[in-house]
């Protein structure tokens, strides 16, 4: 791959785990002000019904959020199928964090007994 084509590439790849951690940003922001939103209705000592249509948007903005992150995940599997065509399968652009190694040593999921009673 030419030089140039591996400068795009870089460029793609930086723009999409900028749009993946901005996505997760979102929904994780969404999320905290959901959870505040009962509490700060029982420490008003206000009626459930007083902004049920706030609580409303907030879900339906988490379920867009989350939707939107659902599609970046595509999108990134799809970029990994351009990355093999183009011939970079083995170069890891990186996203600004170490990936963890995967357990070399066999995990195979086993029985566990139930205690037992008393």
């Amino acid at each position: 791959m030419t030089r140039h084509r591996r400068e795009i590439a870089q460029q793609l790849a930086t723009g999409l785990f900028d749009a993946e951690i901005a996505i997760d940003q979102a929904l994780a922001k969404a999320a905290a002000l959901m959870s505040t939103m009962p509490t700060a209705r029982l420490d008003a000592r206000v009626s459930a019904t007083v902004g049920q249509p706030a609580v409303d948007h907030v879900a339906a903005a988490i379920a867009a959020l989350s939707a939107a992150r659902a599609e970046m995940v595509k999108a990134h599997h799809a970029f990994a199928d351009l990355q093999a065509q183009f011939g970079l399968g083995a170069v890891n652009f990186g996203a600004g964090f170490i990936k963890p190694e995967y357990p070399k040593e066999n995990r195979a999921l086993h029985v566990v007994e139930a205690p037992r009673a008393a």
